[in-house]
């Protein structure tokens, strides 16, 4: 094999390289997520970490209309979601589920880089 052939594979091997999502969706949070961006006109969901709660950072989501400058996009079966592009390094390897029981129901977020959460559950510190 030729040098030249022996680059070009090696360099469609690094595009075809699978690479990892920043968040990951379970099987309960897309079936949600569909339920809320159905409707006449196409809808994002944007997610995104604010200064807020006892314990200083909380998650936000929002409506958006369009992808963001910097957005980061997550496409995960069928659902396209958002991630600020100031919040990605608190989110980085987080998991986003719906958790729903006979009081409340929610979505939650298992991240990896929290150090702490108040005793609600609803803000955390990385």
């Amino acid at each position: 094999m030729s040098a030249t052939a022996v680059r070009a594979a090696i360099s469609l091997a690094n595009r075809s390289r699978l690479q990892k999502a920043a968040m990951t969706l379970t099987p309960a949070a897309v079936i949600k997520l569909r339920e809320f961006v159905k409707g006449p006109e196409p809808k994002l969901i944007r997610v995104a970490v604010k200064n807020k709660g006892c314990a200083g950072l909380s998650y936000v989501l929002e409506y958006a209309k369009e992808k963001g400058r910097f957005d980061e996009v997550i496409n995960q079966d069928g659902v396209t979601v958002l991630i600020e592009s100031k919040s990605l390094f608190k989110m980085l390897g987080s998991e986003m589920d719906y958790v729903e029981d006979k009081l409340s129901s929610k979505f939650v977020f298992n991240n990896p880089n929290v150090k702490e959460s108040c005793g609600c559950g609803e803000s955390f510190t990385i």
